[in-house]
């Protein structure tokens, strides 16, 4: 399954929320995408090779490779964000049939598809590391191959977090600046049951020690479970949820929404979600996105379906608001997660699932 784009999103100022009229009326909170007020964004890139990492269950060999998004001035530990991109093309030759890309291929950069999602949070002080997952997609498409990917790079940066290790040389101005363990993760697609592995109550304990996972964001995910009826890996009850899917997603559908489904009357920990109206799969992601190289517009409702940026705005508002509640602790945001605060620029509907005990 090769899955899908999206366009640039330029810097904008998105306010939502209305004057406070008593307790039960959240202040106002506002979302700045771009470089915000905190003096500006850092982008800072590392890699290690496009065989640098073998998975030790399957065997699978990946690259560890990611584009970092942090705030220019910062002070103290920063919460980190984890993405990672979904199945799509891992060369920029569709003829290419190995890994690493032969004949002349290079990597298709899919991870660089969530920048503007990175500049958003990083101006809110989070440090932001978007993951390529190629090597995965060209010879496995298992999820516990994505889900330990992601263990690899947060091994990096606990590494990093004590002041050392390979990520040091070019990510020094961070070396004891990250919190790993005040930990949020975003997957798409593929990426977005990824991170639910990730997470789950199964595997919880393959995250590197120290690390803390606290917020979850499955965007556009894929919902199958093998075998059938057993959810046991992909069950989340001890972290915040929140999905997001499209109403015209050609992908994925709203499959999605039944991580929510599998948490009720299980989960410890509120569980949200919302559906965009005539969202589509690939426009989250800018290289997913006509007309960068094999973008694609899934849509199901070309006629009535979303702008990119009207959907990557929608994308950024929520993540914000998830993430600013879960590793930040503000629960102005409560607003935004429960649809009362409506998403900026398009019509959503929002879920909840409460604390079963």
């Amino acid at each position: 399954m090769r899955i899908l784009p999206l366009a640039a999103a330029a810097a904008m100022l998105v306010l939502l929320g209305g004057c406070a009229q008593g307790p039960e009326t959240p202040r106002p909170v506002s979302f700045e995408v771009g470089e915000g007020a905190q003096g500006g964004v850092t982008v800072a890139e590392y890699d290690l090779g496009d065989t640098a990492y073998r998975d030790p269950v399957s065997g699978t060999v990946s690259e560890l490779r990611a584009v970092v998004h942090h705030p220019r001035r910062f002070t103290g530990r920063l919460p980190l964000i984890i993405q990672a991109h979904g199945s799509w093309w891992a060369c920029d030759s569709q003829d290419a049939a190995e890994w690493p890309c032969e004949g002349g291929a290079r990597p298709f950069p899919s991870y660089r598809g969530y920048d503007y999602l990175g500049a958003a949070l990083a101006a809110r002080n989070f440090v932001v590391v978007s993951i390529s997952v190629d090597g995965i997609n060209q010879t496995s498409f298992d999820y516990g191959d994505r889900a330990r990917l992601i263990n690899a790079h947060l091994a990096l940066w606990r590494q990093l977090a004590d002041g050392g290790g390979p990520l040091a040389g070019v990510l020094r101005p961070l070396a004891r600046h990250v919190d790993i363990g005040n930990v949020g993760t975003m997957g798409h697609s593929r990426g977005g049951k990824g991170v639910m592995w990730q997470a789950s109550d199964k595997h919880r304990g393959e995250w590197p020690a120290g690390v803390r996972v606290r917020a979850v964001l499955p965007l556009a995910p894929v919902k199958f479970d093998d075998p059938a009826g057993d959810f046991s890996d992909t069950l989340v009850t001890r972290v915040p949820v929140a999905v997001m899917t499209g109403t015209c997603d050609g992908a994925t559908g709203e499959a999605g929404q039944e991580y929510l489904d599998d948490a009720e009357g299980r989960t410890r920990v509120p569980a949200y979600s919302v559906s965009v109206t005539a969202a589509n799969h690939n426009y989250f992601n800018t290289r997913w996105t006509p007309p960068a190289l094999f973008g694609e517009d899934d849509s199901t409702c070309p006629e009535r379906e979303l702008t990119p940026a009207a959907q990557r705005d929608a994308l950024a508002a929520y993540a914000i608001a998830f993430y600013e509640r879960y590793l930040h602790g503000d629960k102005r945001y409560d607003a935004v997660l429960t649809g009362r605060t409506p998403l900026p620029g398009v019509t959503s509907k929002a879920r909840v699932v409460t604390p079963s005990r």
